[in-house]
């Protein structure tokens, strides 16, 4: 976590493969806030199988009004509905007899005196037995201080329902059509989680927990933000190199690529430096990989120059 906020998101060319066969799934942006990004592009399989709100709003709004309406307008439909305030006795068929001593055990150990421990039984909204991509506002909680790296494996405890999954840490920008993925959540910073989760209606507080030897520690705490399988999540990587001879906004740049092909491969790229200074690949310099750049200022012997990469 260290090395990844002192280099962020930093990779280095690997010497026996080729640059552009290495990160042939990636490619680069000439601004990450206007530059467009398709949602519906390279989509796992799994996109095909989940649920896909055409206004997640309206939907929202829809299925909490459903709920207020009285029991009366439906008695035609469900006689099963009853008026809120009515004492019921649920039956439950077709439970094999293990699984219902087991619950009765475990009722029972969690009771007092003698008396068994009460459960809950909730209804769901409508689509709310759906499965979607659900995105969480979190922050890391101020007890855990492990390193809480992305696609970890956590618990999630919604209020009313528990469920685990390994979700992708992204930055939490308003208004914004595509968004960085982060390697960790860190202390002090709000972030998002996406994963494959049942849909749940906001807004719902929501607790993560991580696994460990003495139980569950709580890691994480924020709010349910709504299902949206169209949010883009980026993952960027940067590629460096270090100027070994510099001649005002001139500067001949090595150890970023090994190879004059993959110069030409990545010229149409801006790049871009630690200290401000943005330019382009003029050319390929010998046949080692170094490259002449040009910059809209002079550049600095001890700077750093980069290219962005995302996919």
């Amino acid at each position: 976590e260290d090395e990844d906020l002192d280099f962020p998101d930093e990779v280095d060319v690997p010497v026996d493969q080729p640059a552009r066969q290495r990160f042939v799934k990636y490619r680069g942006l000439k601004s990450f806030r206007t530059s467009p990004w398709d949602p519906k592009e390279s989509l796992p399989y799994e996109y095909a199988r989940i649920f896909a709100f055409e206004n997640p709003t309206r939907a929202q709004k829809q299925a909490k009004a459903k709920l207020r309406q009285p029991v009366a307008q439906f008695s035609h439909l469900r006689p099963d509905l009853v008026q809120r305030g009515t004492h019921v006795t649920l039956v439950f068929t077709g439970v094999p007899v293990a699984e219902a001593e087991a619950l009765r055990s475990r009722a029972m150990a969690g009771g007092r005196g003698g008396a068994a421990a009460p459960y809950a039984i909730f209804g769901l909204l409508q689509h709310e037995t759906k499965m979607s991509l659900v995105n969480f506002s979190v922050h890391k909680s101020q007890s855990y201080e492990d390193p809480l790296a992305n696609k970890d494996e956590l618990v999630f405890y919604t209020g009313t329902r528990i469920f685990g999954g390994r979700p992708i840490i992204s930055d939490s920008a308003p208004n914004a059509d595509k968004h960085r993925n982060h390697k960790f959540l860190r202390q002090g910073e709000s972030c998002t989680f996406s994963l494959y989760a049942p849909i749940h209606h906001a807004p719902l507080p929501v607790l993560c927990f991580k696994r460990e030897r003495g139980g569950l520690r709580l890691a994480a705490s924020g709010l349910v933000k709504g299902s949206d399988p169209d949010r883009v999540v980026l993952k960027r990587i940067v590629l460096t190199g270090y100027p070994h001879k510099v001649h005002k906004t001139k500067a001949y740049v090595r150890y970023m690529f090994h190879n004059p092909s993959d110069v030409r491969w990545f010229q149409p790229l801006e790049v871009w430096t630690k200290y401000g200074r943005r330019g382009k690949i003029r050319e390929p310099v010998g046949t080692h990989g170094s490259m002449k750049c040009v910059f809209d200022a002079v550049v600095q012997q001890r700077d750093t120059v980069c290219i962005s990469l995302y996919k």
